[in-house]
């Protein structure tokens, strides 16, 4: 394995390289010389994320994060072992993204004692938005002061020069016109928002702050860090500017750090791409990510339950390649951002993406857009909770449980490490007024409750939120007790017709659990013969000839004997 030396010199072969790994080597040593929390070393079956915000819960006079850990400990606890905390630093935009300090906790949320609070009662993942910082932050307020330490932090972009191949996420302009406290006017590269100011890693001043940032977190209990928007990092014109030979390299610098300080820290890769450039972040195997977000699954999950066939998933799960043991996938169906869809290109015929979003824009959800070289937009992601996603507005609250849980028996059945959107837990649906109120699109997944008004709902049993917590919280609790479903277990995919997907789950012993769900709103009969265990029910099922399931029923079976 290469150096952190050896990288830095790829990287920066016109710098003083001995000074900088100096500098490295000095950061490092004080993280290594303090007390540090204890880590697990790899994952197993038990481990489940829940995705939320810091202020999800709110109470008159409390620090939110105080009242996220009332909820957590008495509803949440048992079920999940690792909370991933967005951004919960001060910041100016896009609900954390656009950090205004890296180092700070947000006043409403608390101080870095409640984030410590919590860290013993779960596991944290924290959000390391390494590739921009907000227009409000020091570092960018001093350069529009003229400040020469913080004058190449920033990309300050001719507006002449040709940046057309540069991938684009959004359908605003990529540079944003800056007038500096001298007049002098800078064109910055900003790649998601004129707010969200794009870090310069060609500075390597900018790599120590950042190295400054991951070792920080570590130094506050974070086990796992998630690299936001990482594939962004390193830009050049006339390339694409996303997954850049450069920006592999500096995630195994973050790679070799973290494991040289706190072995057993995970660092997760964000890249919302196509699945063969989401998997090249695993790097040689033990060299880059630890884990990588398994972007095609929500799509996925959706289109086969959207058109009741599941011959696509089935497609892409049997060209899934195992991880090596030292990897694993990050899998979710739902998060803060929309359901991305540039994943499926290339997996799904454009025209029947475009045929699925027009389909779920009658029923509320809303899109997002990215521009193309060409100066065309396409759909770059949904955005709707993905309740509502697989149901229309006039379905019944039955039929809206049994698609919802379907697509997450999928979820939890996969190789990988599960991860579960807090709107997902909580049964939630369209937050229409949460968009008129900020004007964003991401809104509509993103409510947030009083402590009372959610508790009052969770524990109605004729309510939605009842029937989806009760429900959902049963499968994420048969999931933690089956070594079977271990992140590293192989996977062999079935063909058992169209209208299921299904698939095994075999370790090294030869045990085998066999995973099939029924896609549709109709009864299936499949072939199948044998005795079985049904883990969920936890009934014996004798198959003569075939097995049947009900309207989207699913089942765990382990031979009987």
């Amino acid at each position: 394995m290469k150096t952190i030396k050896e990288r830095l010199s790829f990287i920066y072969e016109d710098h003083d390289v001995d000074s900088l790994w100096t500098s490295i080597e000095e950061r490092m040593a004080k993280t290594k010389a303090l007390p540090l929390k204890a880590r697990k070393q790899n994952w197993d079956q038990r481990d489940v994320f829940l995705i939320t915000y810091g202020d999800q819960f709110q109470e008159v006079n409390q620090p939110t994060l105080n009242t996220f850990k009332k909820m957590f400990d008495k509803y949440l606890a048992d079920k999940f072992e690792i909370v991933h905390l967005l951004p919960f630093y001060p910041y100016s935009s896009d609900d954390g993204f656009s950090v205004i300090d890296y180092k700070k906790v947000n006043p409403v949320l608390g101080d870095w004692e409640q984030i410590n609070e919590l860290s013993g009662a779960a596991r944290i993942m924290f959000d390391d938005v390494c590739n921009h910082i907000s227009a409000k932050s020091d570092w960018f307020q001093e350069f529009l002061k003229g400040n020469p330490e913080y004058e190449n932090y920033f990309i300050d972009m001719n507006p002449t020069i040709d940046l057309s191949a540069v991938t684009r996420p959004r359908a605003h302009p990529l540079l944003t016109k800056f007038i500096l406290e001298n007049g002098i006017e800078k064109n910055i590269w900003t790649t998601f928002s004129e707010d969200q100011i794009d870090l310069n890693f060609a500075n390597p001043q900018v790599l120590l702050e950042m190295i400054d940032v991951l070792l920080f977190y570590i130094e506050q209990g974070a086990e796992y860090i998630r690299l936001d928007a990482i594939g962004f990092l390193w830009k050049e014109a006339g390339t694409t500017s996303i997954h850049l030979e450069k920006t592999h390299e500096i995630v195994k610098i973050f790679r070799s750090i973290a494991d040289e300080v706190a072995k057993g820290t995970v660092l997760i890769t964000e890249t919302n791409v196509p699945h063969k450039d989401n998997v090249s972040y695993f790097g040689n195997g033990n060299d880059e990510a630890h884990m990588v977000y398994q972007f095609p699954l929500p799509p996925l999950v959706l289109y086969s339950i959207h058109n009741g066939n599941g011959t696509a998933l089935s497609k892409w799960a049997r060209e899934l390649l195992p991880t090596g043991l030292d990897t694993t996938f990050f899998n979710f169906l739902a998060s803060h951002d929309g359901i991305g869809v540039n994943p499926i290109r290339g997996i799904i015929p454009e025209e029947e993406i475009l045929s699925m979003i027009e389909d779920l824009q009658k029923e509320g959800a809303l899109v997002n857009y990215k521009k193309n070289p060409d100066g065309t937009q396409s759909p770059y992601e949904i955005n709707v909770t993905y309740l509502d996603a697989l149901n229309l507005q006039s379905d019944d609250d039955d039929v809206r449980v049994k698609r919802f849980l379907a697509a997450h028996s999928i979820l939890l059945a996969l190789p990988g490490v599960p991860a579960i959107y807090v709107q997902s837990i909580l049964g939630s649906r369209n937050d229409v007024e949460g968009v008129a109120r900020t004007g964003m699109n991401r809104s509509i997944n993103r409510q947030k409750y009083t402590m009372s008004d959610i508790e009052n709902e969770l524990n109605n049993p004729d309510t939605l939120r009842n029937k989806v917590f009760t429900e959902l919280t049963k499968i994420i609790a048969v999931r933690k007790e089956e070594t079977l479903f271990h992140p590293n277990t192989r996977m062999e995919v079935l063909d058992l017709g169209e209208k299921v997907f299904a698939f095994k789950r075999v370790n090294d012993k030869e045990e085998s659990l066999l995973a099939i769900i029924n896609l549709t709103n109709e009864l299936v009969e499949c072939d199948l013969t044998g005795s079985f265990f049904d883990t969920i029910s936890g009934e014996k099922i004798n198959c003569e000839h075939s097995i049947s399931l009900e309207p989207y029923q699913f089942v765990w079976l382990k031979p009987a004997d």
